[in-house]
């Protein structure tokens, strides 16, 4: 017998991870298992008494009124004191849980589009027939809540590790990395007077929402487990425009640029790099793989064996020695100019990266005269800086060559912006330019 309470409160994050894959299609399920939850293991009248070695059978007896029907359909509608009669809403806003519908299901729509929301929670939750509580049963065993032992469901001891959502740590804001944004979203994340004063607005140009539900569903469950497998997906890379197998070890996920990433290590879809950053949506399917599999990288086999597999500590590290989400390509200096007006309206006093830094126009140059190699180039490149203005604002910083993000944030910048190094970026550019001026000439 489990000497553990469930007294979890039903917000997003628990209901998603009871859902195990979309939560928009299974909310209701997620609820009733929430409930099944706090018969089993609760306190007071959520508690039903039922002994350690008990079906189905036996809990609907404990669970429902004396006049619950037998049958295998679904109950009628028959006794308003009988639990089956309570509504999805009944459930999630009395005084026990404490919370305030319309908070709750702003929260929830946050997390989840469901455009019939209210519908749902005026659904008798119970209103199922017994072939649906015999599949949470199951689901509840498969999570670790329950034991099967001689054909009879038993409590378990230790509660499964899962989302807590207490009501003291249901706001806790500690994965945003920007500390006065996190203080200010704990601050007003509750109405004022009856209204929302904090809206929190996210570009996400993914569409296929339920598929990046579960594969974070799948990598919850993984990262559940001891030691963490390594994992065998399939990759749709749009850089290829082809899928592709990789055999890696996933260690995070980030949400970065519009979309959502699992940062892995092993296999890179064009194998150049160890490390990569897979964009969910793109995921086809995702399989775990035994650490004594053959194909595993090499370089994955030893930080096994060495005990020091991959964490987002290195991510984390890696990010803040150069610019560009893409933390395991080729890091390069860069120098920039920005018009005089321009810095001092939107550039000046912001923060861009620890390496962003502004320098002096003869550092500048010294700067081009040292990291030039090819002579021609360097003659080039101080011609033209000697036409530019000591008085503009210029910029060293390093960043990841290649990286997309970057170059859509050099493209935001123009024509404002002119980048004096790398000579190769300055070229490439240039040539982008020249094309799309194209465009608009008849």
């Amino acid at each position: 017998m489990s000497e553990q309470n469930f007294s979890d409160i039903p917000q997003a994050e628990l209901l998603q991870w009871l859902a195990r894959g979309s939560l928009k299609q299974n909310l209701l399920r997620a609820v009733r298992l929430w409930v099944w939850l706090r018969s089993l293991y609760g306190e007071g009248q959520d508690h039903v008494f039922l002994e350690d070695g008990f079906t189905l059978a036996d809990w609907k007896n404990a669970f429902f009124s004396s006049t619950h029907p037998k049958g295998e359909a679904i109950p009628q509608f028959h006794d308003s004191n009988c639990r089956c009669a309570k509504t999805t809403a009944d459930w999630l806003f009395d005084t026990k849980t404490g919370l305030n519908q319309q908070e709750w299901k702003y929260s929830l729509l946050s997390h989840v589009n469901i455009s019939n929301l209210d519908e749902i929670l005026q659904k008798r939750l119970f209103g199922v027939t017994r072939r649906s509580l015999q599949a949470d049963l199951q689901i509840l065993e498969e999570l670790g809540w329950l034991e099967i032992r001689e054909q009879k469901y038993h409590r378990v001891k230790s509660l499964p590790s899962r989302p807590i959502t207490t009501k003291q740590n249901s706001n806790e804001l500690h994965f945003l990395n920007q500390e006065d944004l996190a203080e200010i979203a704990q601050n007003l994340s509750q109405k004022i007077g009856g209204v929302q004063r904090f809206f929190f607005k996210l570009d996400y140009v993914v569409t296929a929402i339920d598929q990046v539900e579960n594969w974070q569903d799948e990598l919850r469950k993984l990262w559940s487990q001891t030691p963490v497998p390594p994992i065998s997906l399939i990759y749709n890379s749009a850089r290829l425009k082809d899928s592709v197998e990789c055999l890696v070890y996933p260690v995070c996920i980030y949400y970065v640029q519009r979309a959502v990433y699992l940062c892995a290590f092993g296999e890179s879809p064009d194998r150049k790099t160890d490390w990569y950053n897979f964009r969910l949506d793109r995921i086809e399917n995702i399989t775990p793989i035994e650490w004594t599999n053959p194909g595993i990288p090499k370089s994955l086999q030893q930080r096994y064996h060495q005990r020091n597999l991959p964490n987002p500590e290195e991510i984390e590290l890696q990010m803040d020695k150069a610019l560009g989400f893409d933390f395991y390509l080729e890091s390069r200096l860069m120098l920039l100019r920005f018009e005089r007006d321009y810095h001092d309206r939107y550039i000046q006093d912001t923060s861009r990266h620890n390496t962003f830094k502004l320098i002096g126009y003869q550092k500048a140059k010294s700067l081009i005269q040292s990291s030039v190699i090819n002579s021609e180039q360097k003659s080039e490149l101080l011609k033209v800086f000697a036409n530019r203005s000591p008085k503009d604002a210029y910029y060293s910083l390093q960043y990841r060559h290649g990286d997309n993000n970057v170059t859509m944030r050099l493209r935001a910048w123009r024509p404002k912006v002119e980048i004096l190094l790398p000579y190769d970026l300055r070229q490439r550019v240039a040539a982008d330019i020249t094309k799309e001026i194209g465009l608009y000439h008849i």
